[in-house]
């Protein structure tokens, strides 16, 4: 509508809506590329893995390789894991092949050369010799996915050309036959951690899982530690005490590792780490690499596995000398006892514990597979990584922060460990007698 005025020059006469109309719009413009850019929790975690692949901590397929074909791999098809030989270990199946490893974003491996705690110092130095001779064998075979590494540029140039970095863990500080000199031969064999115990206290190093003797390290172990330290070995604290974790801390001045171990305010579990741990972090520089196994996850399903087990020892000694009718009624607390299933979410609960209390900055992926019956319920296998990382995407964990997660605080502290070694280049090693 136009409206003249008394010199008759006219002008559209202006709708009155419209000084409020043209605002809204240009508010609606500016704030629609925030709106689009707005990613669902699948697209971060899809867009947070495709950049830092997951760096996992532990994974005991070499062990899957000894129990299910003694070693003896010339038939194996790593891209096959499901019709393998049977197994002692409760899975059916593996857990790991290269399609899943692919399936699942894992870009670099610390492969678990682990030997039964039972073993004496010699025959388990024996045993872990072999898993780490077969763990290259296999990585060997396959040169177009796998590359063996041992420092963290290796690792990262291993990842660009699109392969998955390998590198090799021992679990067990009986493997090294309580002598330095056995360690420093491991760690010439391309081994860049030590799980200091496993489920039993070795001669210089209490387990979480076992009576314990030292009060922590012994001096001995002590001196272990910090030969570590000289050579660039990082000290893995899953399976140790308490005392045994503050112990290392004390003596190593580089960062540790939880290679595989949860957070024991979510879950009571003595494998799971302390607050009283997670609180040094910061100062420290460690990491914890979060676990999935399920007893380790949700604290009903331990409290379930606890009662299980009263209930076992009430019925033998009920029925001494019958098993078949403790396996009966065994079988009837079962029915009646359903386990409780930890989930993905179980685990998002324990990256939440110790980003609150240690910080985003430690906080990794150490999955246990192939060392367990099963992973949470969505992420059986390690083909489940990105439901973890979807689940955290939904917590609202930036993709920044699913990098550091993934394998950026890894990688750091693997370069921490690094330069913490080159500074004592001038050291010597330790002596100690032989026996």
């Amino acid at each position: 509508m136009l409206q003249c005025n008394r010199g008759h020059v006219c002008r559209r006469k202006r709708n009155p809506a419209v000084r409020y109309l043209l605002p809204l719009a240009a508010f609606a413009l500016l704030a629609y590329p925030a709106a689009a850019q707005r990613q669902s929790p699948e697209a971060v975690a899809r867009a947070a893995l495709e950049n830092a692949p997951v760096f996992d901590g532990h994974n005991d397929m070499p062990g899957q390789l000894r129990e299910r074909f003694g070693n003896v791999i010339g038939s194996f098809d790593f891209n096959d894991g499901i019709d393998v030989p049977p197994s002692g270990w409760g899975s059916p199946s593996m857990h790991t092949d290269l399609p899943r490893l692919r399936q699942g974003q894992v870009g670099a491996q610390f492969w678990s050369v682990y030997v039964s705690a039972s073993l004496p110092g010699p025959e388990a130095a024996v045993a872990v010799m072999e898993q780490i001779d077969v763990t290259k064998r296999l990585i060997a075979r396959y040169p177009d996915q796998l590359e063996l590494v041992t420092t963290a540029a290796e690792v990262e140039a291993a990842m660009r050309r699109g392969r998955i970095a390998s590198m090799i863990g021992m679990e067990g500080g009986n493997a090294i036959a309580d002598s330095l000199a056995v360690l420093r031969q491991m760690h010439a064999l391309g081994a860049r951690y030590l799980t200091l115990t496993h489920s039993a206290t070795t001669r210089w190093a209490d387990s979480a899982t076992d009576v314990p003797r030292h009060g922590g390290l012994s001096e001995f172990g002590v001196l272990v530690v910090r030969e570590m330290a000289r050579l660039g070995m990082m000290v893995d604290l899953s399976h140790v005490s308490e005392e045994t974790m503050h112990d290392a801390l004390d003596a190593i001045g580089a960062p540790v590792i939880f290679s595989h171990s949860g957070a024991r305010a979510v879950n009571g579990h003595a494998r799971n780490v302390p607050d009283s741990v997670l609180e040094r972090l910061p100062q420290e520089g460690g990491i914890v690499m979060v676990v999935g196994l399920p007893a380790f996850l949700d604290e009903d399903l331990r409290q379930h596995g606890a009662n299980r087990a009263a209930e076992q020892a009430r019925l033998n000694n009920l029925f001494l000398g019958q098993p078949q009718e403790v396996a009966a009624r065994m079988a009837e607390w079962d029915r009646a006892n359903a386990a409780p299933l930890a989930t993905v979410s179980d685990m998002a609960d324990h990256i939440d514990h110790v980003r609150a209390v240690a910080g985003i900055d430690h906080i990794g992926i150490g999955g246990d597979y192939d060392g367990m019956a099963t992973g949470p319920v969505g992420m059986e296998d390690v083909s489940g990584y990105p439901a973890l990382f979807t689940e955290l995407a939904r917590r609202g964990y930036s993709r920044t922060d699913l990098e550091k997660i993934a394998n950026r605080n890894m990688l750091r502290v693997l370069r921490e460990v690094e330069a913490h070694a080159a500074s004592l280049t001038g050291m010597a090693p330790l002596e100690t007698p032989v026996n």
